[in-house]
């Protein structure tokens, strides 16, 4: 039986983990040769790999998944050598991320990969490797270091399994999380631009526009530039990101706002001058790449 069964029919199984564990007692747990499974009274050693699998099953079942990845790691330690290792080894790194542990998670999931590269779960294994940096992206202001490390990982499985069950997942997620480094630059630029400093707002919302276009910021970026641009009287890079704007985001809030503020100044919406964002409207709009 593949480990993915394994993973899939452990998921199936918590939906009824309540009825199982009101059926049963932790001291029948494991009970494939007729005797009772109780490390507590009988050293782990004398268990069979299988009986100490279904006990980590079991703890999963109960919904206490860090149990579950001390008996999964049990079995890499008592029958390195056997099929049940690596099963073990697979559902370890999954129990250790129902846990939250995601360092223990990432280190499993790893070891899977180093020693069964060419196993059909290795594409698990890399997924859930991904799963322990993404699922720490939770609040924009934090450090961005696990954003990178998360788009890097989910990268990997993109590129070495695009065939896998796991692909879709990764790519949604992946745009997620890049998605989540423009909004970081965003709010740096909105910081930057309410205390009037327009350069370092500037460089921030020019980031967004060079290296983010795909994401749901891009609109709100351009307009922050025209506002900061027409704050230090650089008309033509104003009116060429409203240009921008006018061409690609006509339908949003950003445009309407942005043709307020240049045409209340008696100026257009065109591109204008030799600058970095006439560069951009040449290469997006005009499809001038020269």
């Amino acid at each position: 039986m593949k480990v993915r069964g394994s993973a899939i029919r452990v998921a199936l199984v918590l939906s009824v983990a309540g009825a199982l564990v009101a059926c049963g007692d932790d001291r029948n747990v494991g009970r494939t040769t007729g005797s009772f499974f109780n490390p507590q009274e009988i050293p782990l050693e004398t268990y069979s790999a299988e009986q100490i699998f279904e006990r980590g099953e079991f703890e999963l079942n109960r919904r206490k998944p860090a149990e579950a990845a001390f008996y999964f790691a049990e079995i890499e330690r008592l029958y390195p050598y056997s099929d049940w290792a690596k099963r073990a080894l697979i559902m370890q790194a999954f129990a250790y991320h129902q846990d939250a542990d995601y360092p223990n998670s990432r280190s499993a999931a790893q070891r899977f990969i180093d020693f069964y590269p060419d196993d059909d779960d290795a594409a698990y294994a890399s997924y859930l490797l991904a799963l322990s940096y993404y699922d720490q992206i939770d609040e924009v202001g934090r450090d961005q270091g696990l954003t990178f490390q998360a788009l890097q990982s989910l990268r990997n499985v993109i590129e070495n399994y695009p065939d896998s069950e796991y692909a879709r997942s990764a790519i949604l997620k992946f745009d997620l999380a890049f998605d989540h480094l423009a909004a970081k630059e965003m709010e740096i630029g909105r910081y930057y631009l309410r205390r009037s400093h327009y350069p370092a707002a500037i460089n921030r919302f020019r980031v967004v526009v060079e290296d983010f276009q795909t994401t749901t910021h891009t609109a709100e970026a351009l307009h922050r530039l025209v506002e900061a641009y027409l704050s230090l009287g650089l008309n033509e890079e104003a009116q060429t990101a409203g240009a921008i704007l006018g061409h690609n985001y006509q339908s949003t809030e950003w445009y309407q706002d942005s043709y307020k503020l240049l045409t209340g100044r008696g100026l257009e919406m065109r591109s204008l001058g030799n600058n970095w964002l006439s560069a951009i409207y040449r290469q997006t709009i005009k499809g001038q790449w020269l």
